[in-house]
């Protein structure tokens, strides 16, 4: 593989622009594989294994490049634990862990031959009825702790939905015991974009500390939640100090536990967020009582982030780079207020000029919608030096292939 990952110019993003239309998600496999080494080396202490949380990034190349690294995967959805074999994922690689879904989906996902997180207890005790001890099960727990950053994606809170509440471990039991289950792993996710390394260790301490209860378990699963850079010098988990405070408290447990069981993170945003990046094309410059908008050939219907979790992305503009600095508010073309950034500096921006969005690799294009009836854009992806497209941009047949016309008579409504 080449090892140099894309320098971004005017003349590169002109090129692709051209060939590929506007506006663009691009992705970088060098950054990919380098995020993957990064992880494995921090956490090479301990027996770990990474599963991709396929819903950052709902691409099966993506996934097929990643399954290739080495990685299983984290599907939340039946219709992403479809989509993961199919990628070439094998069945024992998937962990599902969805929530407030029906007894039907974890069936099928146990026919299918993955293993299941429950994270309800109803669910568990119509499971036991119907499996025993037939089909190992792993728990997801809710451990209590306030982390993440924004609200919307804190998920181990006492409010949370998600998981079964530390203090439900004796029902729990009686479930387990009356059944004959066979818990063979613990899971948790506490939020995304946690930076403080002992919000991790305070929520693995827990698990830890119930997973002397399951006599059978072979893993223990902390999610993930690991935050990336959005600012230039802006601050991000610290995947090397996490690495070896983890693996000591983890290899400590194993040996109070007596056997190695394996340490599974399911990072996303850590993967693909920074190896994203998405042009758009400035239309219009206009300029009203208090503020200069660019407006862009875009909008939340393709990159809802800055919208929806207040999230920072930094943004370039590659036609303009040497321009004298000016103060923009950069919004979108939707019949809402989609603002990606309020009083941002940039280099003169100019009718024409290719912006690029960064960190746009993750919950971006796999949030986007057809909102406005607009059409969703391509995706490329690089890889071995080459750019190849890996999802064609949408056209308004796309629009009408689900919908049904019938035909009614217009005098029927007179």
């Amino acid at each position: 593989m080449d090892q140099t990952s894309i320098v971004w110019s005017s003349e590169n993003a002109e090129a692709l622009v051209t060939e590929f239309g506007s506006p663009l998600f691009v992705y970088d496999t060098v950054v990919i594989e380098r995020q993957y080494k990064r992880l494995r080396q921090a956490f090479n202490r301990c027996a770990t294994r990474i599963h991709f949380a396929g819903k950052s990034l709902s691409n099966v190349n993506i996934w097929k490049f990643i399954q290739q690294l080495g990685a299983g995967f984290d599907a939340v959805s039946i219709e992403e634990v479809k989509l993961a074999l199919h990628a070439g994922f094998d069945p024992r690689e998937i962990l599902f862990t969805p929530n407030s879904v029906g007894l039907a989906e974890y069936e099928e996902a146990i026919r299918l031959g993955v293993h299941i997180n429950v994270d309800n207890l109803s669910i568990l005790e119509e499971l036991g009825a119907i499996y025993g001890d037939r089909v190992p099960i792993g728990i997801r727990i809710n451990p209590h702790i306030l982390a993440g950053g924004n609200h919307k994606i804190s998920t181990g809170h006492i409010d949370s939905k998600f998981g079964i509440s530390v203090h439900q471990m004796r029902h729990l039991h009686r479930i387990v015991d009356h059944y004959g289950l066979r818990i063979d792993g613990l899971h948790m996710h506490t939020g995304s974009e946690i930076l403080d390394v002992q919000v991790f260790l305070t929520g693995a301490q827990i698990l830890l500390d119930l997973a002397m209860d399951f006599p059978h378990l072979e893993y223990i699963d902390f999610g993930s939640g690991f935050k990336v850079a959005y600012k230039p010098n802006d601050l991000e988990t610290d995947i090397e100090e996490l690495g070896e405070k983890m693996c000591g408290l983890f290899n400590e447990f194993c040996e109070n536990y007596g056997r190695e069981l394996e340490l599974i993170f399911e990072p996303g945003k850590f993967l693909v967020s920074e190896a994203g990046t998405f042009l758009t094309t400035s239309q219009v410059i206009k300029q009203t009582t208090s503020t200069v908008f660019v407006g862009v050939d875009s909008g939340l219907n393709h990159f809802i982030r800055p919208m929806f979790y207040d999230s920072y992305h930094h943004i370039d503009n590659l036609s303009n780079p040497d321009g004298k600095q000016r103060i923009y508010s950069v919004v979108g073309y939707i019949c809402e207020t989609d603002t990606f950034a309020w009083d941002r500096p940039l280099p003169e921006v100019r009718q024409g000029d290719i912006l690029a969005f960064r960190n746009a690799g993750a919950y971006v294009m796999s949030m986007a919608s057809n909102y406005n009836s607009r059409l969703l854009p391509a995706e490329v992806m690089y890889i071995n030096g080459e750019y190849r497209l890996i999802r064609r941009r949408q056209e308004l047949n796309d629009l009408l292939r689900d919908q049904i016309e019938i035909e009614w008579n217009q005098n029927a409504l007179s």
